[in-house]
């Protein structure tokens, strides 16, 4: 049993490993072929993800994979330490991005004069899967938050790691530079059809009601539409 604040086992061989302040978290599968991260989180949380990967016996060499869920640079920042041991996964849509330094849809600043560019390896696209052995991962495009957002859900267990797609609660994340919220309303739509035990979201606590938080975030996507106060809009990219 790991006994660590930051890190915490939500399944066999599944750790959530916590980002402070604007980075997110990143999740840790460790497969019986590979080991997958789930978003790096910002350069600054770099050490403290590390020190949680060694807690695991893991060093950067290690992760196989490294999947980004979109983007926003509070996803993507720590891609750097990993990319020359581990290939980088997002989906066609972000990768555009992140590889020609769209610096404004990315919002990416690591303040590093010697900063390398940031690669994608594997351009994702919808359905694509992950076979790990003990679990298979699957990519659901599901833009709205941005044109490249993914959620990943995983068979044997019935769980969704939404990234900034779908939050506890149904709190609506702030819809990007490449986003759209008739985009976002759709792909909830679409997640709703399928069987969804948890939720693993890129910020804040985990939920397991999925169904609640779909329908929530629903009407307020459509209270946005209608521009009305009162609907609850977070940015976790913002420097408290």
């Amino acid at each position: 049993m790991v006994k660590d604040d930051l890190i915490i086992e939500l399944q066999p061989n599944i750790f959530r490993l916590k980002g402070e302040d604007t980075s997110s978290h990143s999740y840790m599968i460790r497969g019986d072929y590979k080991n997958v991260l789930i978003d790096s989180g910002v350069d600054k949380n770099f050490s403290k993800l590390q020190k949680s990967l060694l807690t695991l016996g893991l060093k950067i060499r290690d992760i196989d994979i490294v999947i980004n869920t979109h983007e926003h640079f509070d996803h993507i920042g720590a891609n750097r330490y990993f990319q020359d041991y581990s290939l980088i996964a997002a989906h066609r849509f972000a990768a555009t991005k992140i590889t020609v330094e769209d610096r404004y849809v990315t919002m990416y600043k690591s303040g590093d004069l010697n900063e390398p560019s940031l690669k994608v390896h594997l351009w994702l696209e919808n359905r694509f899967r992950f076979d790990l052995g003990n679990y298979i991962l699957e990519v659901v495009h599901t833009p709205g938050h941005t044109s490249g957002s993914i959620c990943i859900y995983e068979f044997t267990r019935k769980i969704l790691f939404t990234g900034d797609t779908l939050f506890a609660g149904g709190t609506l994340s702030y819809i990007g530079e490449s986003g759209s919220v008739g985009d976002y309303i759709n792909s909830i739509n679409l997640l709703e059809t399928r069987k969804i035990n948890e939720l693993y979201p890129g910020h804040g606590r985990i939920s397991n009601t999925p169904e609640e938080d779909m329908q929530k975030a629903i009407l307020n996507a459509r209270a946005l539409l209608r521009d009305e106060e009162g609907v609850e809009i977070t940015d976790f990219r913002e420097v408290p």
